[in-house]
């Protein structure tokens, strides 16, 4: 099988799947609908145009530094200041990190990889106010989905890395798979993303973790103080 690996950061992302009039939620990390929306945009699809080549890859995401959740609020006036719109209440994830995956035909992936590289359409991660740190794709791989979600480096800064514990537990959400024995239904399948009539389906997504060794966490023990020894007891 055929991957191509994307590397997800920036200081604020949004990834919403159940977002409603006044309240702009974001999930704890990369929705299918997303990657694939900023897959189009980089591609060239506009929004009334039909997904058919994207819909049929197979998606996962690796939360190798899930951030924190960021509350914002927003309003706006008009020119004149009489009137004022609603107020709206948004979410974000602030320093957050993600490895996402998508399996499929080698030809496409070797042509979203390509699009990445010089886009057609600015890309962001979830929303327009959330640009991504760096680059996007880190290539397309000979491998599983899972291979590459369980054995692609992690990607976590530093000074996250520093605050960590030894061992570290991951979690990846994919794509559920007929006979995994967990499995619980998102709706965040992008049917259509035409403004007038959006249209997203359900999927049945399947979690686990997977554990990695933090090798910046400082391994030597601190010597025991000894506060008489000051005195030359």
């Amino acid at each position: 099988m055929t991957v191509l690996v994307l590397r997800l950061a920036a200081p604020m992302q949004a990834w919403g799947a159940s977002s409603r009039f006044a309240r702009r939620g974001t999930e704890v990390a990369p929705t299918k609908s997303g990657v694939i929306g900023l897959l189009a945009a980089a591609r060239g699809i506009r929004r009334t145009d039909p997904l058919t080549e994207l819909l049929g890859l197979e998606f996962g995401v690796r939360l190798d530094q899930p951030g924190q959740v960021l509350r914002d609020f927003q309003t706006a006036r008009s020119l004149d200041g009489r009137i004022s719109a609603p107020l709206t209440e948004r979410f974000y994830l602030a320093d957050a990190a993600f490895v996402a995956v998508v399996g499929g035909e080698r030809e496409l992936l070797h042509g979203l990889d390509e699009a990445l590289h010089r886009p057609h359409f600015p890309l962001y991660l979830g929303r327009r106010s959330c640009p991504p740190v760096g680059p996007i794709t880190c290539g397309v791989h000979e491998q599983s989905v899972d291979e590459a979600l369980t054995t692609w480096p992690w990607i976590a800064a530093d000074r996250h890395r520093r605050r960590a514990a030894r061992t570290v537990r991951l979690e990846i959400i994919r794509d559920a798979r007929p006979g995994d024995p967990t499995a619980e239904t998102v709706h965040d399948m992008p049917v259509s993303f035409d403004p007038a009539h959006r249209q997203h389906a359900w999927r049945a997504v399947h979690r686990s973790h997977i554990d990695v060794d933090n090798d910046l966490v400082e391994r030597a023990a601190v010597a025991e103080h000894d506060p008489l020894s000051l005195l030359g007891g």
